[in-house]
């Protein structure tokens, strides 16, 4: 089998590139449809007018999940003015729902982050969700976006929550990366790891271990500083080719399992995968001084390492294994760890994760 990598055709990070997006968007079209929240539209509006030419820009208030439902409503909509460009402006969900009504309608779509809680940006990958909020399925594309766009100077002023979420999903990147390499899986976009890719989810990590706190400080001042910018790439960047082209694992297999749990739903993506990072960790029974860097960067930026933290305080058996068997439902990618991994494992990770991370963050 081939090694595979997938990216954007352009990445482009940098203070001020909201005010260029008609620019860029016109080597597809001139007849923009941009998904975004209504407090988003408000935010990015007067920089993108700035720069609005002759673009035409009908915007499009997102509902709220990544379901078919949606992507569907909005697929009609955009076909019915006969849109050109799919545009997406905002968090994961938006970015996500932008790719899957683009792939549905076959438009360009132009990806414009405005916070970096995920690593959905770049990847040619929509997670979808049912109404209610509880995973699906992944929907594969079979391209990554035609543009990415990220304009630091709103990025670094969203609420530092959301960059810390974008840590802690980029936090599994290497450790999902490790695993497929060493299960010889097949990647996100149909092919084997390359060396890139590999070095990419390595560089992810090095940068969240070197930057993360210091980016962290300076976000909850509301300042764009290098160590910011260089979390934005490993949120937004690193981590998407190097999730993709690399392989998931156990992390985000956790993190889809802990939808069943209802408590979950108020926290971020990337909240949850920074607990599942933790519990694959277990699985694997990973070297303690790994293990002691995760738990201490977690616990040094605000990430959950317990399932308190999680808001899961009623921790029965049965609900835990509820979980524990949606993570390791046959279309997920537990199958990607070097070796066999049963509900009962990860029941017995999740709940070893929970008592590493009490035991550490109460002492």
């Amino acid at each position: 089998m081939a090694m595979i990598i997938g990216s954007p055709t352009r990445y482009i990070q940098g203070k001020g590139e909201m005010k260029n997006l008609c620019s860029y968007a016109g080597n597809f079209g001139k007849k923009l449809y941009v998904l975004t929240s209504a407090s988003g539209r408000g935010r990015v509006e007067p920089s993108i007018k700035e720069g609005q030419g002759d673009c035409s820009i009908t915007y499009e208030v997102f509902q709220g999940e990544c379901c078919m439902t949606e992507i569907n409503r909005i697929k009609e909509a955009a076909g019915s003015i006969g849109s050109d460009v799919i545009v997406g402006i905002g968090g994961g969900k938006i970015l996500d729902t932008a790719k899957a009504v683009a792939y549905y309608m076959n438009k360009p779509v132009m990806i414009v982050p405005t916070i970096a809680s995920t690593d959905a940006p770049c990847s040619a990958l929509s997670v979808i969700y049912t109404d209610e909020g509880v995973f699906e399925k992944y929907l594969f594309l079979p391209t990554s976006p035609n543009m990415v766009i990220v304009d630091t100077e709103i990025v670094s002023k969203a609420p530092a929550r959301l960059l810390i979420s974008g840590m802690g999903d980029a936090l599994a990147t290497y450790f999902e990366a490790r695993a497929c390499k060493r299960s010889d899986a097949v990647n996100c976009v149909g092919g084997k790891c390359t060396l890139a890719a590999m070095s990419l989810a390595q560089l992810c990590y090095d940068t969240l271990i070197g930057s993360g706190i210091k980016a962290m400080t300076a976000v909850k001042e509301g300042i764009c500083t290098k160590a910011v910018e260089d979390i934005i790439e490993a949120n937004t960047y690193l981590s998407g080719i190097g999730f993709e082209s690399a392989g998931l694992a156990g992390a985000h297999a956790i993190h889809n399992g802990l939808t069943a749990i209802e408590e979950t739903h108020q926290f971020y993506h990337g909240e949850k995968v920074a607990f599942g990072t933790l519990v694959q960790l277990v699985l694997e029974d990973a070297d303690e001084d790994e293990l002691m860097e995760v738990l201490d960067f977690c616990i040094e930026v605000g990430l959950p390492v317990t399932l308190k933290e999680l808001g899961i305080t009623e921790t029965s058996p049965e609900r835990i294994m509820e979980a524990a068997k949606l993570a390791c439902a046959p279309e997920d990618t537990m199958g990607n760890m070097p070796f066999e991994v049963t509900p009962d494992d990860v029941y017995a990770a999740i709940m070893g994760a929970d008592a590493l991370g009490r035991y550490y963050s109460e002492s």
